[in-house]
């Protein structure tokens, strides 16, 4: 890991009030906070994948609950749209990730976590979807932007592309739904 991430991601553990141990869950988690600042340097590919898969599970679930909780039929498209993009990026993550040996699980991050557990206990779902649809599908695209231009895995620069470019799009869209 580079001394500057790991700078980045200590700094984001002492934020969330975890241990500074830096277990693969840790730099996951600390990843997913720096994703959401410019960072100096890029995550490990462990590290990228680990976040870049829990967006992805967060996606679909998210999704899932959106299709039988949202009131608009607008959100609802929207959604399924989402649950597409977070099956293509898992896709992509787990062909990948077996040539790295960064095979991701399936399980979430804290803060992806934090997130779904507040949207199923939302009262305007609609609107707390909405909203956590705008911050992860920006954070998501620059986390993988970022991993597309200086990521330090050939094989998985091309899915962070990839990612990059389905978050662009669902920001298109989002846009359609507000």
């Amino acid at each position: 890991m580079m001394p500057a991430l790991a700078g980045t991601m200590l700094g984001a553990m002492t934020m969330l009030g975890s241990a500074p141990a830096m277990a693969a869950d840790s730099q996951a988690q600390a990843a997913t906070v720096a994703a959401s600042a410019t960072m100096a340097a890029t995550p490990s590919p462990r590290a990228y994948v680990d976040v870049a898969a829990s967006a992805a599970l967060y996606s679909v679930e998210a999704a899932r609950l959106a299709k039988t909780r949202a009131r608009s039929a607008a959100v609802r498209n929207f959604a399924k749209s989402q649950e597409a993009s977070g099956f293509g990026i898992g896709g992509q993550l787990s062909w990948a990730g077996r040539r790295v040996d960064a095979l991701p699980g399936n399980r979430l991050t804290r803060t992806h976590q934090v997130m779904l557990d507040r949207l199923r206990r939302a009262r305007d779902f609609d609107a707390t979807y909405l909203a956590q649809q705008r911050d992860l599908i920006e954070t998501m695209r620059t986390f993988h932007a970022s991993y597309a231009r200086s990521g330090g895995s050939a094989t998985l620069r091309p899915v962070a592309q990839f990612g990059a470019r389905r978050m662009a799009a669902q920001a298109a869209a989002l846009r359609l739904v507000d």
